[in-house]
């Protein structure tokens, strides 16, 4: 068998590295071990959330699945910090951990020029350092050009519970024994890392009288552009707010030398900013509690997802645990908390189109790079499958900036710093998130995705009008003054508006106590929402939306200022030597990446920039 293209692994990352790399037209098998685990969600079935969910729309934007799967199967959506600014602002949905697996293989199974097999990929075969083919434990061989890696946590996975200790992978499926040893002897670094699932809850001994409502917004989303609505608001599935109580902080620190992580059991890593919720309670201890949610995970079954509750206690502490909390006191667990620890690569040994600098023609994505989370993995997934056929097609491969994507910054912050945790998506991460929103992912993103061959001509036909409706509008918005007759400064006058001369309508944006909806009292708007939005934010946010792209400006001056591949760094004199090492590590592609890199400081970029000026200028 030969294949342009063979993706190892079928969870949220290998379905977006499939699916795109046959839609671009290239021949690709995807390799599962359990073709029913594909887009499985063996934590919590939610997609989206706090710059998650943006990386969702960016998702969608440059061709991926993950929107579209979701407008398909949630039954609750929200969007976060709707009252904060827009660049905060992220939707998050509830999916059905039965409906989204089924969906997302429905669509894979229609996707021409991909085929789906079930069976365990033990080793690689490769020739001059490069991609060959790949090894099933079968002992079969496929051969293949490309070569994309998305194993999830299934490398030489152990469950954790207590002092008990279990090889196998999520919901107790076997583990991939052999595969990340064979890496190693390929020269890649393998870490160790750690994640953890909370209990799930029998719904019917839930009380649910004592705990706050968390409804669906009242106001219809897609994660999609291309999605029209299909759910009822009205018939959106309630969730649960509760908390942790002194009780609960009892329970858990009279016995924390039980817990896996605190017993000594587990050797893997961490994420920092999704912990167990003892290490909550160990790393900060002025909390008084700490705020969980009981979320379905399916409407098919009678489980409910303890968000915020994971732990590797034994099984005789969780049930003290979760008895201890406001309206589970007699709540019935039908499946227990645990930790998983697995092999992970080091991700500074991949380059920015996530192709591995250890043998060329290997991508990787997801989870065995370091990062936790269904988006962050299929944001990468895509990136892979994209550059994996524009290798094969031998053009330049897609590296997303990070004035340009979420995505660009997920992968920027991989293979520049390199994470030794769990690495997880955070607004935070982003210096440039005012023009990094979920609402304009698709004008950032989809000519880009054009000119790849990521999307269809309807998708950029779209999206090209789009641009231009919002264009005449602000022209409009322009062009339009207010005229102050009576009827007017009477309307202005209830508005509690104060105006002494015609303004234009987009001078009076700017102002905070006027806004496209007084405006249709004035001037008839003949545009959808969506444009009105987009709109409506480039006026009232043009101040520092203009200081933005000025810094913008500087940081690409750096990206501009290249590295030249061939660099010796130990020819440098007088950078620091950490700075040597880990320029060396990484080999980065710019002044501005090299600036980037933890340990390097502005003095050794100074040395650098000088060097580069002095030995390859008279090679011009």
């Amino acid at each position: 068998m030969n294949f342009d293209c063979i993706v190892v692994g079928g969870g949220h990352a290998g379905c977006e590295a499939a699916h795109i790399a046959a839609f671009m037209g290239i021949k690709t098998l995807l390799i599962t071990m359990n073709i029913n685990n594909i887009a499985d969600m063996p934590c919590n079935p939610s997609i989206g959330g706090t710059a998650k969910g943006i990386i969702v729309r960016e998702i969608d934007a440059l061709g991926g699945l993950m929107g579209r799967i979701a407008d398909k199967s949630h039954f609750q959506i929200k969007m976060l910090n709707s009252a904060k600014g827009p660049a905060v602002r992220s939707l998050r949905a509830q999916a059905d951990k039965i409906t989204y697996p089924k969906n997302m293989l429905e669509e894979l199974k229609k996707t021409q020029n991909l085929e789906i097999m079930e069976g365990t990929v033990e080793n690689i075969v490769t020739k001059d350092n490069q991609i060959e083919a790949v090894v099933l434990k079968s002992g079969q061989i496929i051969n293949t050009k490309t070569l994309i890696l998305t194993t999830g946590t299934y490398l030489k996975s152990n469950i954790l519970i207590g002092n008990e200790n279990t090889e196998g992978g999520p919901h107790g499926e076997p583990r991939s024994n052999y595969l990340s040893d064979n890496l190693k002897k390929l020269g890649f670094e393998i870490q160790r890392l750690k994640t953890g699932t909370p209990q799930r809850i029998k719904h019917s001994t839930i009380n649910f009288s004592q705990l706050k409502e968390e409804i669906g917004d009242q106001e219809y989303y897609t994660f999609s552009w291309d999605n029209e609505p299909t759910y009822k608001i009205n018939d959106q599935q309630k969730c649960y707010l509760l908390y942790t109580n002194e009780n609960t902080h009892k329970v858990i620190l009279d016995n924390l030398e039980k817990s896996a992580m605190y017993g000594g059991y587990v050797t893997g890593i961490g994420p920092r900013y999704c912990p167990s919720i003892e290490d909550k309670l160990v790393r900060f201890k002025d909390k008084e509690r700490h705020q969980l949610f009981l979320e379905p995970e399916s409407l098919y079954y009678d489980e409910w997802y303890l968000q915020g509750f994971s732990t590797s206690m034994p099984r005789d502490i969780q049930e003290k645990m979760v008895h201890s909390l406001q309206g589970l006191e007699n709540a019935e667990i039908t499946k227990y908390a645990y930790a998983i620890e697995y092999d992970a690569i080091n991700p500074l040994q991949i380059k920015p189109s996530l192709e591995s600098k250890v043998i060329d023609g290997i991508f990787t994505a997801g989870q065995i790079n370091g990062t936790s989370g269904y988006e962050e993995a299929a944001g990468q997934g895509l990136i892979a499958g994209i550059n994996a056929v524009l290798k094969l097609k031998e053009k330049e491969p897609l590296i997303l900036k990070r004035n340009e994507a979420y995505i660009g910054v997920l992968i920027d912050d991989l293979v520049t710093k390199g994470t030794n945790e769990p690495y997880r998506m955070l607004t935070s991460r982003a210096e440039y998130r005012l023009i990094l929103r979920h609402d304009n992912a698709d004008l950032r993103l989809r000519d880009l995705a054009w000119k790849i061959g990521s999307i269809t001509k309807e998708q950029y036909e779209k999206t090209k009008k789009k641009k231009e409706e919002i264009s005449s509008l602000i022209t409009l918005l322009k062009n339009e003054k207010i005229k102050l007759n009576e009827e007017n400064k009477n309307k202005l006058k209830q508005l509690n508006i104060d105006l002494s001369a015609s303004k234009s309508f987009y001078e009076l944006l700017k102002r905070p106590d006027f806004n496209l909806k007084i405006t249709e009292e004035f001037l008839e708007i003949p545009y959808e929402n969506l444009i009105k939005e987009q709109v409506e934010i480039a006026i009232k946010y043009e101040g520092y939306i203009n200081k933005t792209e000025r810094d913008i400006e500087r940081m690409l001056k750096l990206e501009e200022k290249l590295i030249p591949t061939d660099i010796n760094y130990d020819n440098i004199k007088n950078i620091a030597s950490e700075a040597r090492q880990k320029l060396k590590k990484v080999r980065p592609l710019s002044i501005g990446q090299a600036a980037r890199i933890s340990g390097v400081n502005p003095s050794d970029i100074s040395i650098l920039a000088v060097y580069l000026k002095k030995e390859y200028s008279k090679n011009d």
